[in-house]
Order: structure tokens, then sequence, then C-alpha cells
């Protein structure tokens, strides 16, 4: 059983509970972190609280029946004076699945969302594959998953974290997410944390008045203003300095901006998306990374596998490169040899997939005009 909830010591309740009348049981503290759990093991139910921080219960449901048909599904309240938006009683302490006394009460509000139609294992394997993001190749499990996750948010402007190593494409799933959403007419402005120097990063997010520092010479909007009404993505987002994170912190709690050297304040309306390849919390427990900057950017993690756990999109993702490459050369599509697709599938591609589009690339060109690509063309 996978129970969720942010209220952490109904989660505890729940699990001892079940743990006493029914075995195992997982817990997550919202629906994003749920879904990807429900991806990876096989769950016979699911006990869902009415409210969660980061999805609509709603929503959340219809994805669950759709995605995994075979699981039954339990919503509660753990807190009696939040209303419940499905009209489910939420005076229970707990569900239907763990208390037989409250079985009538818990069951009839379930039905609602619910998919009860069995005890087989949910594991969503026989559901319809998710369209790719735009300009993501990949019908992998771990990229599903992130196709869901992505398509999820981007009705909302909630804040996502996209995290994964270098490489693996998490500019794109935020690219994805804007052109997608409500704000893709407006402009989606990029900062890329690790690449701007420390004395310049605060002026380039906030913006600086005239003579705030040695060669301000007139006064200057930060990219921050620059991207309101649509997306802020801010790239390696885990670089920030210690000395910016409390005025980033104020800007993603309050909507507002203050350029250096003014005095005023400027609101704004901006979707943040940040993406890292650190760990944020081993960056907190150093003392690198405030832990309140981090509970406000993680509201809605994206989590991106690397290459080498997904190895069936290696040649899908090798065939749009080089039908890319054929065309802009202005050539015949040239294939893919089985050896050379042996030796690609075998590799560990620590550099994910900006790696592979590169060692696709020097293949093409030493492939010169042969019509197939062999193993000798590809240099590891």
């Amino acid at each position: 059983m996978l129970i969720v909830s942010p209220n952490s010591e109904f989660r505890e309740k729940v699990m001892e509970r079940v743990r006493h009348t029914h075995g195992h049981a997982d817990q997550a503290s919202g629906g994003a972190e749920a879904l990807a759990m429900l991806e990876t093991t096989e769950y016979h139910a699911l006990l869902l609280d009415h409210w969660l921080p980061d999805l609509d219960i709603t929503e959340l449901s219809e994805i669950v029946k759709a995605g995994f048909p075979n699981l039954q599904v339990f919503v509660v309240g753990s807190n009696p004076s939040l209303a419940c938006p499905l009209g489910i009683d939420a005076e229970t302490e707990f569900c239907a699945f763990c208390d037989e006394r409250n079985t009538n009460r818990c069951g009839s509000g379930t039905q609602a969302v619910a998919a009860k139609n069995g005890n087989g294992n949910g594991n969503g394997k026989g559901s319809k594959p998710i369209e790719p993001l735009p300009g993501m190749i990949g019908e992998s499990h771990a990229m599903q998953q992130v196709y869901r996750l992505a398509r999820l948010v981007t009705a909302r402007s909630t804040p996502v974290l996209v995290m994964g190593e270098t490489g693996t494409g998490k500019e794109l799933v935020a690219r994805a997410i804007h052109q997608l959403g409500p704000r893709a007419r407006q402009p989606m402005v990029t900062v890329n944390c690790a690449a701007i120097p420390e004395p310049l990063l605060e002026a380039e997010l906030f913006g600086h008045a005239r003579g705030a520092f040695t060669g301000a010479i007139q006064s200057r909007l930060g990219r921050i203003h620059s991207a309101h009404g649509g997306t802020l993505f801010l790239d390696e987002v885990g670089e920030v300095p210690l000395s910016i994170q409390a005025k980033l912190l104020r800007f993603l709690q309050e909507g507002e901006v203050q350029r250096l050297g003014s005095p005023d304040v400027i609101r704004v309306d901006v979707r943040v998306i940040a993406a890292t390849n650190a760990d944020l919390t081993k960056r907190i427990a150093e003392g690198q990374f405030r832990e309140d900057l981090y509970y406000r950017i993680m509201v809605f993690p994206i989590s991106l596998a690397p290459l080498r756990t997904r190895t069936d999109d290696i040649l899908p993702l090798t065939t749009s490169f080089l039908k890319d490459l054929c065309q802009e050369a202005g050539v015949p599509v040239k294939t893919l040899s089985p050896a050379a697709a042996a030796l690609l599938k075998e590799q560990p591609w620590p550099g994910n997939i900006r790696e592979l589009r590169h060692k696709v690339e020097r293949a093409f060109i030493l492939s010169e005009d042969s019509p197939e690509i062999l193993s000798e063309h590809i240099t590891l």
C-alpha cells in the first residue's frame, strides 16, 4: 500500500496500522512523488489524502485511474477543517483499508474516483503511451513518467524542479512545460546560474539602478523582470551563491524584486522552473544551500533518468540524430549497422544524450559517402 499525505503524523499512524494488518506500506508527501513511486513499485492499494500540496486530488485520481486501472484507491481526510472537493467525508482518521468500521463511509466516497477492477497489481503496463514532449524522443518507462508529470503541471504556475545528470535534457523539459502552458506567448528567460560570476549574478537576476556599482552607467532591468508574464528558467540553481539565495527566496514567496541601488519594489508575475544536476539535500547538509529555498522550488519535482538506465531510447535517439544530420547535409538518410547499434547500447554514456549526439555526429562525418554507419565509425 502507498500512503500519500502532506501530514507526516497521519502517514505514520496509517503506516503503523497497515503494517499490523496488511503487511508492507510506503509513504509519499505529495502527488508527484506518489506518481514516481507508482511507476517503479507495484502496489495493490493507494491511500490519498483529499488535500495535497502539489496536485489537485481530482486530476491525480484520473491519472491513476487511467495509468493504473487495477489499483484500488481510497480517499480520506487527515485534516477535518479542509473541505474535500469530491464531497468525501473528511472526518475519518483511518481509511477503510485499515479500519472496518469506516468501510461504508470511505468506500462510498472513493467510488467517484477509484477504479476497482479486481485485485491485480497496478503496474499500468497496458496503458496507452503518452505523447513525447516537444523536442524530446524516447518511449521508455522512465520517459513516460516525465511526459506524464510535465503535461500535468503545464497549466499551472507551480514551481517545478527538473533534476538529472548533465546532458539528460532538463532544459528541453522546461521549454516544453512553457510551450504547452498558458504562458507560451510570453517570454521564457533562461539564466545559467553556474555561468555568471557571483558579483554579476545578483544584478543579472534583479537588475540595478544607475550608479549602484562601478560601471553601472545606466539603470537596467533584471532577467526576472524581463520574464514578467512568462517563465524564468534557473538552470543549475544549485550553484546560486548563499549571498543571493535569500533575495531569490523573497522573490519566490512574494513575487517582488528590488533592483540593486534602488528602494523601489516591483511586483512581477513569473512562473519559475529550476534545474539542477547537484544533490541539493547534500548541499543543504554542507551549508551551501538554504533549506527554505529548497522547499520553495521543490514543489513539483521531475526527475530525468540517465541514458544508461533507459537503453531502449538509445536507438530512437540515434536514428533521429542521423536523420537531422543527413537532412542538414543534403544527403540520403544513413542507416545504422547491427554491430554499431549493439555497440551504442553497450556504452554507459556518462555525458548522456549530449554525449550520444556528439558521437553520432562524429560517426556521420567519418562514414563519408557510406550509406551505413558501421561500428568502426564510432569512436568511444
